[in-house]
Formats: structure tokens, C-alpha cells, sequence
């Protein structure tokens, strides 16, 4: 048998299917492989094989520059991309803050670039107010649950692409503290990538070397720890944990920085209530109207901006955060949800309203007996508090106050001096003993000093206890329905302490020392000296008072 007629396929053939011959007669094979037939493999030389590779691996290398290039410039773009977003926000402070106002005006890539890949974006109305505030001083305050701790934590990143800046954030204790960090360790990464929190000194540090302080204030003497530092920016979260003003007064005096681009800020947040709440309200809410700017005796451009809790709408929602708020007692019911600052939890004369026991001033006549009560301080307030009773039902009126600190004892003699130049006759008066003690100098002590241009005074009785007891007493209402203390509406110091002063936590039955009480001390002082009812001689008596009055001590005749 031929191989053409076993495998005719391999052979060629015409249109008509006849075999295509060669010269010799026999059918042409078809050229190449049949289909599906390995060819032999070629053997190169090992030089040839060993630059065979070279070339392989220069080629991968090539294609892998190729692709970390173009990775690099997409970087390079979106880097440019978002310097020109820092950039256009940096010509208004006031702007930090993105908003849908700001975002239609704005460039179409500062738009693609402020919205891609949002990590934080602010409720609207007080929460965005707080943050686009160009005031130097703010506050965020009012009902819980209105988003102020995260606004607290996200403002300070405002300049946090600034390598000078440098913020802290302060709270009244460590385990409070605690729950803002936990708070920053979700954020921070996220908005800057690359930044590194270290525990130890509680600090977050930022590519561009900007850095965020965490630090409490336990004590006021805690600021000393800040002695010599400079910020940027300084917020105060739950301000009204501190019970003094002593702690802002310090720290405001570290706010500073040595780039002209930054704008020094201090902002603070809280709820109504709390052992500091009378000098938070002195300092942001009673100056002005809410959310209206205006400049403080500091000339600092300050502002206060209400929170509310339908303004979270993360809460407001599902109304379950209203119940809760809503079940508790009537004083942290207005505080927590309304957002009320005229109440104060665990306020020590729950008794004493506005409408009872404050009343506008009037001629007091010229037989009424008066007394004065004097708390002395140097580096704190001095309060002198004058009253009259009236003879018809032994109702204490105050009718005049001094309110100062810095005040040596001649300057405290002065102004009383001043002060009582239309009473009638020279006030009677008891005076803080503290002022009559001697503190290793030979000369007058500060009670020897006023007594000697004239005043006359006793030491005071400084029983606490029975002195709360007493003013607890006088702010009881009357069978005539008029309160047996009340106040001429010209005294705003002792107002607001009766108002405010909190109970000690750990002795109830006395007020809580931290706070303000000087004026409170001193109608203490004056409520303890037992202020008498004039009888019907009282002319005479007014006349015989030089002669009545007996010194406490003879020999140098006070």
C-alpha cells in the first residue's frame, strides 16, 4: 500500500481532487507540521540562553518601573489636588470648615477633592457653627447628646497640616479623658494617615509634625504642669467641671504661635450645671445673645452657640436618648435636654428664685438698722455685703455690695468708706477673722487697718454649718408670702453664688469651698451677727450708738 493512499490528507490536491504530482510522477506532500505535531525543540547555546534572560528580567524590571511611575504620579496629583484645597481654605480662616455653601462656590477639583473619601462630616447648624467660628473664644454648650465631644475632637485639625501647630485638649480628670483618646484612635488615622499616638505622654503626632495634647486638670495647680509651653489652639471639653476660672485665666496666657498662618483658637464645650457653672455663664451667656459675637473685658472676640439635642440626628432619631433624658429629676431634666443654665444641680439653697427673694431697689429709711458683712481676700474676691431690717416684719435686706480682689486692707477701708457716704450714720459690721490674724509681721493686720479709718467692726462668728443653717432659715417665705431675705437686684455677685454654689459632696451639710462664696461668706457673716429690729427709740439709739459701741479689745480700742 502507497503512503498517499493510507494518508492522502498530508498530500496536495487540485480543484477537482486529483493529487498534484512532482517531476518524478509520485503526489506532492503539503509543506510545514501536520496539526497537533510537537515540533523538535531548538537547543541554544548557554550564552545565548544566559542573555536570553537578562534581557527577560531587564524587561520585568522595565514594566515594574512603568507601573510604580504611573502609581507615583496618580500620588502626585492627588497630593497636588488636595494642597490646592488647603491652600483656597487657608485665604478665610473662617472657612476651615466645608460646607454645601462653600462647595458651590468652589472650584469643581477643590469639590471632587473635599468630597472624596469623607471621614467627618458635621450636623448641620450648631455642630458646623462651632466649627467655621472664627471668634478666638467659643462655646459649645448646652442639652447632652449634641455632638459637642466630637466637635471638640475634630476642630483642632484645622491646622493639623502645619508642622508649628499645636493643640491640647483638656478635661477635668483622666478616666473623662480616656473616652475622648478612645474617640481620637478612630479618627485621627483615618483623616491623617501616617499619624502616631504615643500613651505615655498622651500625645498624637502628625506627619506634618504638628501634635495634639491630651491633659487633665484634677486640681488648679495642675496648669503648672504647662508652665513655659506654647498652643495654638486650647479647648476646655465639659468646662464647667473646673470650679474656678483660674485654669482658663492660666492657659489663656499659653495661647500663642510663631506662624503668622495660624490663628490661635480656644474652644470649649458644656452641659449646663456643675460646680463652675456661675463663672462659665458670667463669662459666655449672660454678656450677650446666643450666637451673636461680641468682645470680652479681655478684648478676646468670644461667642456662645447653644446645642441642642435635635440637632444630632444620630440620637434625635429614635427618640429612646429623649426618653431617658425626659425620666430624669425635674433640675438635670432642664439642664440635659432644655438646655437651661438658670438651674444648677446640686445647688445648696434650692429654695432661692429670682422672683421671691430679688426685688429692684428703693429709699430705705433713715431708722432702719444697718449692718455690713466683710469676707477679705488679696488674691481672691474681698465682698462687703450691707443689709437693713425692716421693723415691720424682720425682713433682711440687701440693699448694697463690693465685689473686688486685689484689694489691701486700705484699699478695702477706702472704698467701704466710699460706698457709705449716704447711709446716716457709720455701719456696724463684722469682718472675716482671718483678717485679724497676724502672719509674722509686726505691723497692723488688715482688720486693724480698716478699724483705724474708722470703721467698726467686730470678728466675725464663722460657723459654718449653723451659718447655712441660718441663711436656709431667711429664705423661707413668710405667712405674709414675702421672704424674710431679700435683694436689691444691684447685687449680681451675691445673686448668682445663692444662685450656683454647690453642695460639698462629701459633707452635704456644707457648701463646696472650690466654688466662689465670697460673697456668700460675707451675708454669712452678716446673717450670724444677729441683726436687730429697731424699737420705736430707734432715733435715740441712733444717737447713743457711739457711746453703745464697746471695742472687743480695750486697749487699742477695736
Amino acid at each position: 500500500m502507497l503512503d498517499w493512499e493510507d494518508n492522502p490528507e498530508i498530500y496536495l490536491k487540485d480543484a477537482e481532487g486529483n493529487f498534484l504530482l512532482k517531476k518524478d510522477g509520485t503526489p506532492k506532500k503539503k509543506s510545514g507540521r501536520p496539526k497537533g505535531m510537537v515540533g523538535r525543540p531548538y537547543n541554544f547555546h548557554s550564552k545565548t540562553k544566559a542573555t536570553i534572560k537578562k534581557r527577560r528580567v531587564i524587561k520585568n524590571k522595565e514594566k515594574l518601573v512603568e507601573r510604580t511611575e504611573r502609581k507615583l504620579y496618580q500620588h502626585r496629583q492627588s497630593l497636588k489636588n488636595a494642597k490646592g484645597v488647603a491652600s483656597q481654605l487657608d485665604k478665610d480662616h473662617a472657612s476651615k470648615v466645608i460646607t454645601d455653601d462653600t462647595l458651590s462656590t468652589a472650584p469643581k477639583s477643590i469639590q471632587e477633592e473635599a468630597t472624596k473619601n469623607v471621614i467627618f462630616a458635621p450636623n448641620e447648624g450648631p455642630q458646623t457653627e462651632f466649627l467655621a467660628a472664627g471668634e478666638t473664644d467659643v462655646l459649645y454648650g448646652g442639652a447632652a447628646g449634641g455632638g459637642k465631644s466630637y466637635a471638640m475632637l475634630v476642630d483642632p485639625l484645622r491646622y493639623a497640616h502645619k508642622s508649628a501647630h499645636r493643640a491640647l485638649i483638656i478635661r477635668r480628670s483622666m478616666p473623662e479623658l480616656r473616652e475622648l483618646i478612645d474617640k481620637a484612635r478612630e479618627l485621627y488615622p483615618k483623616a491623617f494617615p501616617g499619624s502616631k499616638y504615643r500613651e505615655v505622654e498622651k500625645l498624637w503626632n502628625f506627619p506634618s509634625g504638628a501634635k495634639i495634647e491630651f491633659g487633665f486638670l484634677e486640681r488648679d495647680a495642675d496648669v503648672y504642669r504647662y508652665q513655659g509651653q506654647a498652643y495654638s489652639w486650647i479647648g476646655f471639653d465639659e468646662i464647667t467641671h473646673l470650679p474656678t476660672e483660674f485654669s482658663w485665666n492660666y492657659l489663656a496666657s499659653r495661647l500663642r504661635t510663631t506662624d503668622s498662618t495660624i490663628v490661635p483658637y480656644m474652644r470649649c464645650t458644656a452641659n449646663p450645671g456643675g460646680v463652675g457653672a456661675h463663672w462659665v455663664k458670667k463669662r459666655y451667656i449672660d454678656p450677650c445673645e446666643p450666637n451673636d459675637s461680641f468682645e470680652g473685658k479681655d478684648g478676646l472676640s468670644r461667642k456662645f452657640i447653644p446645642a441642642r439635642l435635635e440637632d444630632n440626628p444620630y440620637l434625635a432619631t429614635d427618640g429612646r436618648y429623649e426618653k431617658m433624658l425626659m425620666a430624669l429629676p425635674p433640675t438635670q431634666r432642664k439642664q440635659l435636654l432644655e438646655g437651661n443654665w438658670d438651674v444648677n444641680e446640686g445647688a445648696a439653697f434650692t429654695e432661692f428664685t429670682l422672683e421671691d427673694h430679688v426685688i429692684p431697689p428703693f429709699q430705705i429709711p433713715i431708722n432702719w438698722e444697718r449692718v455690713k458683712g466683710i469676707d477679705y481676700g488679696y488674691a481672691s474676691e474681698s465682698a462687703c455685703i450691707w443689709a437693713t431690717v425692716d421693723p415691720s416684719d424682720g425682713t433682711l435686706i440687701v440693699y448694697r455690695e463690693l465685689y473686688s480682689k486685689g484689694l489691701t486692707g486700705e484699699d478695702l477701708g477706702h472704698r467701704i468708706t466710699q460706698m457709705e457716704l449716704d447711709d446716716p450714720f457709720s455701719v456696724l459690721g463684722v469682718l472675716d477673722t482671718a483678717a485679724w490674724n497676724r502672719t509674722g509681721t509686726t505691723g497692723p493686720t488688715v482688720g486693724e487697718t480698716i478699724v483705724n479709718q474708722g470703721h467698726k467692726l467686730r470678728r466675725a462668728d464663722k460657723n459654718r454649718i449653723q451659718g447655712k443653717i441660718q441663711i436656709h432659715e431667711y429664705l423661707r417665705i413668710q405667712p405674709t408670702g414675702r421672704a424674710k431675705l431679700q435683694i436689691f437686684n444691684n447685687c449680681p455677685n451675691l445673686i448668682r453664688e445663692l444662685q450656683s454654689i454647690p453642695l460639698d459632696k462629701s459633707n452635704p451639710e456644707d457648701v463646696d469651698t472650690r466654688a466662689q462664696d465670697h460673697a456668700y461668706d460675707a451675708l454669712r457673716y452678716l446673717i450670724m451677727s444677729r441683726p436687730r429690729v429697731n424699737d420705736p427709740l430707734s432715733q435715740l439709739r441712733d444717737l447713743r450708738k457711739q457711746q453703745a459701741y464697746t471695742p472687743s479689745d480695750n486697749v487699742f480700742g477695736y
